[in-house]
């Protein structure tokens, strides 16, 4: 196994990764597939705004998991907060790669000078839940009832992880 930098020739594996999840979990609220449009858009704003796609890939170049981050919000106080996302493989989740990818998301995080890392969990999520926790996030609330999913009310646990002040802010 790998760690990589995607890039846009990993698009249809990712594109392929989050169709699965659309239609099988609720890891993510969204009910209606993405296409190869979609992923071109998402790969315009994660070049132009400098945030990574980090995968793992095995020997075969066979994407195993990835995860990114994109910014929490829009206004420009927000600046130094980002929201983060992780997909594992169906047949290779429980294997540890999301704590790999996790991991690397934060590493890079601090080496862009972020202050908080942000992440949105279904809150019966209970193994996503744990590994933040394990990797330092705590629980600051949950948003009940935010999305509905597979004809039920989808509540999501708010989890945050703080890094050092960065050394040199940006002028806002």
């Amino acid at each position: 196994m790998h760690r990589i930098e995607c890039s846009r020739s990993y698009a249809d594996q990712i594109l392929a990764m989050y169709n699965d999840v659309i239609k099988t979990s609720t890891a993510m609220f969204e009910t209606h597939e993405r296409n190869q449009a979609y992923m071109s858009t998402w790969f315009d704003a994660k070049e132009q705004s400098g945030y990574p796609v980090i995968g793992l890939v095995d020997d075969q170049d066979v994407l195993l998991a990835f995860g990114t981050y994109g910014s929490f919000r829009s206004s420009s106080g927000y600046l130094y907060t980002i929201e983060h996302s992780i997909h594992v493989r169906k047949e290779h989740r429980g294997k540890g790669l999301g704590k790999i990818i996790l991991t690397a998301l934060i590493e890079k995080a601090i080496e862009q000078q972020y202050h908080c890392m942000v992440g949105a969990i279904d809150s019966e999520n209970t193994a996503s839940i744990h590994l933040h926790e394990k990797t330092g996030f705590e629980s600051i609330g949950v948003v009940k009832e935010a999305g509905y999913k597979f004809g039920t009310w989808r509540s999501l646990v708010l989890m945050q992880l703080l890094f050092p002040i960065p050394e040199k802010p940006k002028g806002i």
